[in-house]
């Protein structure tokens, strides 16, 4: 059976490689809203989004998070970084960012909403990989100033973030293992 929502879900991938060209306004709405939309524990929406769109702002970021990965003694995490291009944000165009309150549900609960993203960008022709990558520069020792050039409000820390943009190229969907499933 192929429904728009199972094409997205099965057909989506984790693009690592943007053309670097800015969404445009109706793409940014309707992704912002698609996050929104995204349901909550006793709806109560403990999330905050920053859409980034600025390029100066990412590229920043993405200096402050190289510096922190290639300072690191394990060097795994940057070989593979610069085995893809050497940027943590893969020259995409644009960044969500999801911060969380503190209660408890606002780690899962911006994980439903990156998802519905990740599909609504897929949906609209956009690549798209949803990013922890954040917050390395984030504890960065310019964490602070980040905090605050992002406006992060207070009470709120990043949960999770997702890159998007269009693909320069793409890839097949990762391979579904039924492995990992129990039926009861």
């Amino acid at each position: 059976m192929s429904t728009p929502v199972l094409d997205a879900i099965f057909e989506r991938y984790s693009c690592r490689d943007f053309l670097g060209e800015p969404l445009t306004e109706f793409e940014v709405d309707l992704l912002v809203k698609a996050a929104l939309a995204a349901p909550s524990a006793v709806n109560r929406q403990p999330w905050h989004i920053i859409m980034c769109n600025n390029k100066n702002i990412m590229d920043e970021l993405e200096t402050a998070g190289m510096e922190v990965i290639s300072a690191d003694e394990d060097k795994g995490t940057y070989n593979r970084i610069m085995e893809r291009g050497g940027k943590v944000f893969y020259n995409a165009p644009a960044m969500m960012l999801i911060c969380g309150n503190s209660t408890d549900w606002a780690m899962l609960d911006s994980g439903i909403l990156v998802e519905n993203v990740a599909l609504a960008a897929h949906s609209l022709g956009l690549g798209n990989v949803i990013c922890g990558m954040m917050r390395i520069p984030l504890n960065s020792p310019k964490g602070e100033y980040f905090t605050k050039l992002l406006k992060i409000p207070n009470g709120y820390q990043f949960t999770i973030a997702i890159l998007i943009g269009k693909a320069n190229s793409g890839k097949e969907p990762h391979e579904l293992d039924m492995s990992k499933v129990t039926h009861v």
